[in-house]
């Protein structure tokens, strides 16, 4: 079996590898203004993604984009998260974000919504996690009752990113408590300058991020604005969880890569007692402990992207991808700050932004816990036997 990535995917790489080497990681430190980037970065950096041909490279072709499949897209995302110059969870320099629901839109939805989007003229959130509900999606509160042609949804949304800019949002409620997420669950398309839909708060986080706390509070959505059919929504949901999985996955390769070149250059450079850090055996097991997780999330990552391509259920594969990614970029960035000690904890250096996001990951689209929940039923199941 050829473990090596076929010619078009390396140069890729590479491509992607030196965009970030060169336009990203030194501008990383001054890029931001709070969770965005800085407007005139925003525009430089959308010209030169043009220019090395990465404008929509996540979107399918027949919506005029790449259609880059998942290992490709993967390769993509691993290259970047070797930077923090950009938002972390809103990374938006190669086109409009464009949520893989939209692509499930009726075709009047779509002009009224995915083309939109797409033309740059509308932005959108997803709003599925709730104060009661956010590892336990079926036990959702937020509910939608039909009404004659519409559905009267009342309940909260919290940890919703991008809300404030929000021209609209794919709302998951509840339209049968009773059946959960076996058919209770549905999809909505809901302006966000309706009556009833109120940002209540802002919520600081210790990340890269300023979520929202949304709260709708009867607010009436046409029947036609449903996505799919009723009980639809939870299937739309996890469908675009599960790649945000492999995404997960694959950005922690990145990170580790990026602490990997940080600890080591540092180890060759720092003296303590007379000996650089490097020659210690303590500093070189965490560089080593790094390294044998780089390798093992690389090949883990790679083989559940490549499967999905291949048109295969990669479902327990992303838990793995996902948990595995941000634990042991975590705990890689962790390391990297032990090495540097005091200066790791200053903002001068990106380990202590991608030690605070990388921890956040840990909990957000899945706790680590849930991951391994649903992963033990499928074991027990496969090797009980």
């Amino acid at each position: 079996m050829d473990y090596q990535l076929p010619e078009e995917l390396r140069l890729l790489q590479e491509t992607v590898r030196r965009f970030v080497d060169r336009e990203l990681i030194p501008i990383e430190q001054d890029s931001m203004d709070g969770p965005k980037l800085k407007a005139e970065v925003q525009e430089s950096l959308e010209e030169k993604a043009k220019a090395i041909g990465l404008w929509l490279f996540d979107v399918p072709e027949e919506y005029g984009g790449q259609g880059l499949g998942l290992l490709a897209r993967s390769i993509v995302w691993t290259e970047l998260a070797r930077t923090i110059a950009l938002p972390t969870r809103n990374v938006n320099i190669f086109g409009p974000i464009v949520s893989p629901i939209l692509y499930y839109l009726n075709e009047e939805q779509k002009k009224r919504y995915l083309f939109p989007v797409l033309e740059g003229k509308l932005r959108h959130c997803f709003a599925q996690t709730e104060p009661e509900a956010g590892g336990d999606p079926g036990g959702m509160r937020t509910t939608a009752v039909r009404d004659g042609a519409y559905y009267v949804i009342n309940g909260i949304k919290r940890f919703i990113t991008g809300a404030a800019d929000a021209d609209f949002a794919q709302v998951i409620a509840a339209t049968d408590r009773a059946k959960g997420s076996r058919g209770g669950i549905s999809a909505f398309l809901v302006d966000m300058d309706s009556p009833g839909v109120k940002l209540l708060r802002a919520q600081e986080t210790m990340m890269n991020d300023r979520p929202w706390e949304i709260a709708f509070e009867d607010a009436r959505v046409p029947a036609e604005n449903m996505i799919g059919g009723e009980g639809d929504g939870f299937k739309f949901a996890q469908n675009w969880i599960s790649a945000g999985r492999i995404r997960h996955g694959a950005r922690g390769i990145g990170v580790i890569e990026r602490c990997l070149e940080l600890g080591a250059s540092y180890a060759k450079q720092r003296e303590t007692f007379g000996r650089k850090l490097a020659e210690r055996q303590s500093v070189q097991w965490m560089l080593v402990d790094s390294y044998a997780d780089l390798h093992m999330l690389r090949l883990m990552v790679h083989t559940a992207a490549a499967k999905h391509d291949a048109g295969e259920d990669i479902r327990y594969d992303s838990y793995m991808c996902k948990y595995l990614g941000d634990t042991k970029s975590f705990e890689a960035a962790d390391r990297c700050m032990q090495i540097y000690g005091g200066m790791g904890l200053t903002t001068d250096l990106p380990i202590e932004r991608m030690w605070r996001d990388q921890r956040s990951f840990i909990i957000t689209e899945g706790p680590t816990e849930i991951m391994k929940m649903a992963l033990a039923r499928h074991v027990v199941r496969q090797f009980g036997d």
